[in-house]
């Protein structure tokens, strides 16, 4: 090979999109770079969380026991504060240094779940998408499918996403 041919194309910010229990966290498992192969040490972060505030709002997002009461429109804005925390504070700096960033959902799982599953108005999720992210947009996104049955069976008694 000539060394032309070796050379990696950076595409420093990778997103995994999917439903609940399609398979995210064994996909960015498979995806991250071997460092001794390529020398790349990757971010790899998740969302909602991945700084100290986001993971506050996940917990409130995913487990808090009042949260059963969340507006669509509060539950949208959580997102958006968590992910504005996770590109200032994580995403950002990382690309700065040179490093690839892996991370586990991001605005196309809004534009779904808060957009379109909530049926909040599209327009509104799409500019506070870009108003939280900026110029930071993924360079790749791997969105992962797999059927209702399945998902719904690897989903169990968690009813609130199966209902999703």
């Amino acid at each position: 090979m000539t060394p032309l041919c070796r050379k990696i194309v950076a595409m420093p910010l990778i997103t995994f999109e999917g439903s609940e229990d399609c398979g995210k966290i064994d996909a960015d498992e498979t995806a991250r770079p071997t460092p001794g192969k390529w020398g790349i040490r990757p971010a790899v972060l998740r969302e909602p969380g991945g700084t100290a505030i986001g993971e506050v709002i996940r917990h409130l997002l995913q487990h808090s026991e009042d949260n059963h009461a969340m507006t669509p429109e509060t539950e949208l804005l959580l997102f958006e504060a968590s992910r504005s925390q996770l590109v200032r504070e994580e995403i950002q700096p990382a690309l700065r240094r040179g490093e690839w960033v892996i991370c586990d959902r991001f605005f196309d799982s809004t534009t779904v779940y808060q957009g379109a599953a909530r049926q909040l108005h599209l327009g509104l999720v799409k500019k506070l998408n870009a108003f939280v992210v900026g110029d930071c947009v993924p360079d790749l996104t791997f969105v992962l499918d797999i059927d209702r049955a399945t998902a719904q069976s690897r989903l169990g008694n968690r009813k609130k996403f199966a209902i999703e």
